[in-house]
C-alpha cells in the first residue's frame, strides 16, 4: 500500500522524501514497481478503477453493496472483494457511520474565529490554505495523512503521513508547504478545530510565519468541505 500511494505521487513528490517519509527503502520501492504483475493484481486494479467511478459518480454516496450491483457485466465481483478493496484504498459511503475518528474536538485549547467562513475563493496563490488529516487503511494498520491544500488552483502544496495521530504530523505537513511555496505573512491556514490543530506547538508555528488561523464551526464539514 505504501509503495503504490509513493507511486501515484511520483510526479508530485520527490520520491526520496516519501520513502523517508513512509518508512520505506528507495532500493524496495524500485524493486516492486519492476516486478511483473500478476493477472489477480491487474484484475484488482482494473476492478478499483470501475469501484472508483461509480463511486465519484454517486457522489462518494454508495457503499460496497450499491457498487457490487453497479458493477459493468464485464468487471463482476463479490460483494466480500469490493468491500476488500474498497477498505484497502480508504474508499467510504458518506454515510456509513463507523469510520477511523481523525478529529478530537473534545479539548480546552482555544479555538480560533472561522474567517474563512466556506469563502472559498482566492485571487492568488497562498491566500488561504485549507489542512486536514485523513487515514489510510493498510496491512501494517492506520497510517495518518495530514494534507495541506492552497486553494488558488486546489492544489496540494505540504503533506505528512505517520502511525500516529500527532501534533508533529500537522507541523510536518505545513512545514513542507511553507518550504515548497514560501509563503509570506498573512496567509489564512484553516483547519477544523482539533485538538492536533489547535495545541500550542501547531499554533506557534503559525505565529512564527504571520500566517493567520482559522478553524471551522463545531461539526460542521462544509466549513472545510474542499479538504473532505
Amino acid at each position: 500500500m505504501r509503495f503504490k500511494f509513493i507511486f501515484e505521487h511520483r510526479f508530485e513528490f520527490r520520491i526520496a522524501k516519501m520513502c523517508q517519509a513512509l518508512g520505506v527503502s528507495r532500493s524496495g520501492y524500485y524493486a516492486h514497481i519492476k516486478r511483473p504483475e500478476s493477472k489477480r493484481s491487474k484484475a484488482n486494479r482494473e476492478l478499483l478503477d470501475s469501484i472508483k467511478d461509480i463511486h465519484t459518480n454517486s457522489r462518494r454516496i454508495y457503499g460496497s453493496p450499491q457498487i457490487t450491483k453497479n458493477l459493468p457485466s464485464d468487471k463482476k465481483a463479490s460483494r466480500g472483494r469490493v468491500a476488500r478493496l474498497m477498505r484497502a484504498n480508504g474508499i467510504r459511503s458518506k454515510v456509513v457511520k463507523k469510520y477511523k475518528a481523525t478529529t478530537n474536538s473534545n479539548h480546552n485549547l482555544p479555538v480560533a474565529d472561522n474567517i474563512v467562513n466556506q469563502d472559498f475563493t482566492t485571487s492568488k496563490p497562498n491566500e488561504k490554505w485549507l489542512s486536514d488529516i485523513t487515514y489510510i487503511a493498510t496491512a501494517e494498520g492506520w497510517l495518518y495523512l495530514a494534507g495541506v491544500l492552497d486553494l488558488h488552483g486546489r492544489k496540494l502544496v505540504g503533506w505528512a503521513m505517520d502511525s500516529r495521530m500527532k501534533t508533529e504530523l500537522v507541523c510536518s505537513a505545513l512545514k513542507q508547504a511553507i518550504g515548497r511555496t514560501g509563503a509570506s505573512k498573512g496567509l489564512i491556514v484553516h483547519s477544523d478545530r482539533g485538538v492536533q490543530y489547535a495545541s500550542k506547538g501547531y499554533q506557534k508555528l503559525l505565529e512564527k510565519n504571520g500566517f493567520i488561523c482559522s478553524m471551522s464551526r463545531k461539526g460542521n464539514c462544509y466549513d472545510n468541505s474542499p479538504m473532505e
